[in-house]
């Protein structure tokens, strides 16, 4: 089930749980875990494409390792707002991933790349481990962004 909106997804989760963030590129999977309580979000790996269903068989594997609850999916929006060919795209991954059986939440994650990118380099990092971080950091920074909005929400 692909939540309208975080109050939705929300509902969809009564007793809270483990979260992973995803940052789908068209090379790469970052990928990102919370804490069951929605506290913090920590980069946890980067997946190198594939095959979708090799990629399903991937994140099936860490949702059972970590007793996954809920996906929370970097939405690529315009800045304006508006859809992408990159945005149809996150949409139709999200909507392929129903047999995975949990609740989705689609993210707005315009400024999540360069906010992380800039903290890489900030920190010296080289363009060689930028490279390597940047898009699981980036689900990390998508995740912290959604769990920060749910833990104001109501169950």
């Amino acid at each position: 089930m692909i939540a309208a909106d975080a109050a939705e997804f929300r509902e969809a989760l009564p007793n809270g749980g483990r979260l992973m963030g995803l940052d789908v590129g068209t090379k790469t999977i970052g990928v990102a875990l919370c804490d069951a309580g929605w506290t913090i979000a920590t980069a946890a790996e980067l997946l190198r494409r594939t095959k979708f269903a090799a990629d399903l068989d991937k994140l099936r594997g860490i949702v059972a390792a970590q007793s996954v609850k809920g996906i929370v999916i970097g939405l690529p929006l315009n800045m304006d707002g508006s859809d992408s060919p990159r945005t149809q795209s996150t949409r139709a991954f999200a909507r392929n991933l129903a047999p995975l059986g949990l609740p989705i939440l689609l993210w707005d994650e315009r400024w999540s790349t360069q906010a992380v990118t800039r903290t890489l380099i900030d920190a010296d990092a080289s363009r060689a481990r930028r490279a390597e971080l940047v898009d699981k950091m980036a689900a990390a920074y998508i995740l912290q962004g959604a769990i920060d909005a749910l833990v104001g929400l109501t169950p």
